[in-house]
């Protein structure tokens, strides 16, 4: 890799090296104060009643919390036409294994929902070799309701409500993924607490928090246009040299 930056010093190196640091702290500052605007956002009460198709039968959105208080939801761009989960949301799922008892201990259960039929997801589960709880809402609204997959009729419309606002079709896709929590009281009473969308959970993609560390970035030449299912990669060609 032949370097494309000014080669300075190393006086010089840390002179702008600590002039992005200042800039740096002011960004986790502000990511701070977010997370703390986040936490006071008032809650919705979930009243209508949404059920889901699991590998130990069908349970309420109640029941998916598993005896925690805490419910997080990545939905998972996988429609019941599909053939394979979309490729960034499979990006993601690989990251969720290693949190999970992290977030179970800390009171916190995770899950994917898509609205594929079961054993589509269980197939493709397997395929990828992921464990974390996976479960389909094919046949309820849930999908609908928090604005992640949208009706052959929203689509002809020309533009449906994505992000908070309205997005172009032209932009969007039957399915589209996001991040919704829940919390759930005493008496099982269940309320939706944050949803996030497009790069709103983007945090939680610890590859990219990595390469955003690397020499090239991200390299990519739109949103996640490097990433592939794990298992359609291929290897790059091996370099030689006399001391192979």
């Amino acid at each position: 890799m032949r370097p494309n930056h000014e080669i300075v010093s190393r006086e010089e190196w840390l002179t702008a090296r600590k002039a992005l640091l200042a800039m740096e702290k002011e960004e986790t500052k502000l990511r701070d104060k977010v997370r703390a605007e986040r936490l006071t956002l008032p809650w919705v009460k979930v009243d209508k009643t949404y059920t889901f198709e699991t590998p130990d039968g069908r349970k309420t959105l109640a029941e998916l919390f598993g005896g925690r208080s805490q419910l997080i939801v990545y939905h998972f761009m996988y429609g019941p036409e599909w053939e394979a989960g979309c490729p960034g949301c499979s990006f993601m799922a690989d990251h969720i294994d290693g949190m999970l008892p992290h977030l179970n201990n800390h009171d916190v259960t995770m899950i994917a929902v898509s609205r594929a039929p079961l054993e589509k997801l269980t197939a493709y589960k397997k395929r990828m070799g992921w464990t974390f709880p996976w479960v389909s809402s094919f046949g309820s609204d849930f999908n609908f309701d928090y604005h992640v997959s949208f009706t052959k009729e929203e689509l002809a419309s020309g533009k449906v409500m994505y992000n908070y606002r309205e997005t172009p079709t032209a932009d969007a896709h039957d399915e589209l993924p996001g991040l919704s929590a829940f919390a759930r009281d005493e008496d099982g009473t269940v309320y939706h607490t944050y949803s996030d969308y497009a790069r709103g959970g983007e945090e939680a993609l610890g590859t990219l928090m990595i390469l955003d560390r690397a020499p090239k970035g991200r390299n990519e030449t739109g949103t996640l246009s490097f990433v592939k299912r794990k298992d359609e990669y291929v290897e790059a060609p091996k370099t030689h040299s006399c001391c192979d």
